[in-house]
């Protein structure tokens, strides 16, 4: 298998360097060169492992890693000339699994992406089956963020997925908009009230992109509920 490598770091000579050598050992690799829109490009490129630098334009690299590590589990590595313990520890909690102190040797970053690979895809990966939330049809792999239905699949994002996952196993039932508000954002004290209902949206758009129309019901007053039409 040929592994894809996403390179986000704003100093192209340092990047292109890293692609060449990188693609030595057989990987496919991207370098970044518009950091304004760094998420389509994540998911269009859907990449294996991504290497990550902290200081970039508009946003930093801790900002980013928050963002992807919403969407997917895949090994995050940061590559930086910051070489503090609290930046190491700040690129820690918001989701990597790595950093590379700059200067750096090309074969330890070759080490580091080969050992994330047997960590997260390899021999060492946990053998764990992997869940499906199903209903007629319509599944929804929670691990992947996948949904499926007849032979189309979409990914979607964590929140959308939670909030998916909710309805499909509280069918038939009316889901409390509280309860699906508590399992996806810590503090609804600040979250405001239309806030879920922008969510709720999104799912049904989803639903609608693999064939699926009128599929959430709104219960006034109470929550939410999946009419299972299709």
């Amino acid at each position: 298998m040929e592994y894809k490598i996403y390179i986000v770091e704003d100093d192209l000579s340092i990047s292109n360097l890293l692609k060449d050598y990188i693609e030595k050992y057989g990987f496919e690799v991207k370098v970044e060169e518009n950091f304004e829109n760094i998420m389509i490009a994540f998911e269009e490129y859907n990449p294996d492992i991504v290497l990550l630098d902290v200081n970039l334009p508009k946003f930093d690299g801790f900002y980013w890693c928050t963002k992807i590590r919403q969407k997917s589990n895949l090994p995050i590595v940061f590559i930086s000339a910051r070489d503090s313990g609290m930046d190491q520890i700040r690129a820690l909690e918001s989701g990597a699994d790595d950093y590379i102190i700059k200067p750096f040797y090309y074969d330890v970053v070759i080490a580091k992406i080969k050992s994330q690979i047997r960590r997260v895809y390899g021999d060492y990966a946990p053998k764990i089956e992997e869940r499906i939330v199903e209903l007629d049809g319509l599944k929804f792999y929670p691990e992947r963020l996948e949904l499926e239905y007849k032979n189309k699949n979409l990914i979607i994002t964590k929140k959308e997925g939670i909030l998916l996952e909710c309805l499909i196993k509280k069918y038939p039932k009316v889901v409390d908009r509280d309860y699906l508000l508590e399992k996806i954002w810590d503090d609804i004290e600040f979250v405001e009230e239309n806030t879920l209902n922008v969510n709720v949206s999104r799912i049904r758009k989803r639903l609608e992109e693999v064939g699926i129309y009128d599929s959430v019901q709104t219960v006034r007053g109470v929550g939410y509920k999946l009419n299972k039409n299709w």
